[in-house]
């Protein structure tokens, strides 16, 4: 019999597969663990409802996201390289197949409408938000930024890294993901007061 960690993953990743599968219809407990190989007794070992379990996906792979984030930030140069980095990292997430079909999943009709979706994905977006407001206080104190206002900027670029993040997900973007990612980034740049890098 797989240890716990094992057999949670193993519904996990049954569940991305099925939601992938369905592309958007119903996808029921019984279609995950035939997925899975594992009996019922062992999903309700590891979580308490299907919702409990597609929430459990969206944190852990939320939680991921942020953690890659944040070390991008950390490891750049100056705030200027480390918003850069974020947005590029986020947007990324989008050329990337395999990640690409997992926002999919986690963002399907099925996923959002498990309770508690709502919540936690706000959650994310706070996190994000905060990070942004970090680097762009760290430009601000060291006069990188000198036009920054922490907060509300945050929430800007957010906003802009967010459309961009859509239309790479729906193939509705004009550009590649890099292409947006320096796009947005030469716009905060500008806004922000920050000089032309080189």
């Amino acid at each position: 019999m797989p240890g716990q960690a094992a057999e949670r993953t193993r519904i996990i990743e049954a569940a991305y597969r099925c939601l992938a599968d369905a592309q958007g219809a119903p996808v029921s407990i019984t279609e995950i663990l035939t997925a899975a190989g594992l009996s019922t007794r062992a999903f309700y070992r590891q979580f308490e409802s299907k919702d409990a379990l597609l929430l459990a996906m969206f944190r852990r792979d939320g939680a991921r996201v942020m953690d890659e984030l944040r070390e991008l930030a950390a490891a750049a140069g100056s705030p200027a390289e480390a918003l850069g980095a974020l947005i590029a990292g986020m947007l990324g997430i989008t050329a990337d197949e395999r990640r690409r079909q997992r926002v999919l999943a986690l963002t399907s009709g099925e996923a959002t409408r498990a309770r508690g979706y709502a919540g936690e994905r706000g959650r994310v977006m706070a996190e994000q938000e905060a990070i942004i407001a970090e680097i762009l206080a760290a430009g601000l104190a060291d006069g990188s930024f000198p036009w920054a206002d922490p907060g509300p900027d945050a929430r800007f670029v957010l906003a802009a890294l967010g459309q961009a993040f859509e239309d790479q997900m729906a193939g509705t973007a004009k550009t590649t993901a890099a292409e947006a990612a320096a796009q947005i980034t030469r716009f905060a740049l500008r806004a922000l007061g920050a000089r032309p890098p080189g």
